[in-house]
């Protein structure tokens, strides 16, 4: 999980590469450590997101949830005249986190070994993304 719009990251969960994604939304919305203000917060997600279950529990957790429809998107680039489509925060994180060659392909057996590593590269990039302003 990411800050919303800066792209640092704030939570994190692994799993299996063939789970979907909509499966880990549970477990990544609890693995934030911050303290997060009382105020509602956004959380976006693509249309691989798009459920009834990933809703509740955006609602859950105290997110509103911004999920792009299947389609609409492609009905967007088709019918308005400039529109492209929107390159998420996500997307960018991880590049920067395809940099580390480490992580990229996974070497480690253990997952306890794999996530320590992930948490590693989190914690750099979000050291350079201070640093840097």
């Amino acid at each position: 999980m990411l800050c919303e719009g800066c792209g640092i990251p704030i939570g994190l969960a692994v799993e299996s590469a063939n789970r979907h994604d909509m499966k880990m939304v549970e477990a990544t919305l609890s693995s934030v450590a911050l303290r997060r203000p009382k105020s509602k917060q956004n959380l976006c997600l693509d249309k691989g997101y798009d459920y009834d279950e990933v809703r509740d529990l955006a609602i859950e957790f105290g997110y509103t949830a911004h999920i792009k429809a299947r389609g609409e998107e492609a009905q967007a680039i088709k019918h308005e005249v400039g529109f492209k489509a929107r390159r998420w925060v996500v997307e960018r994180t991880h590049s920067w986190m395809n940099r580390f060659r480490r992580i990229l392909i996974r070497w480690e057996k253990k997952p306890e070994n794999y996530l320590a590593l992930l948490h590693f590269v989190c914690g750099w990039i979000t050291y350079r993304k201070l640093i840097s302003g």
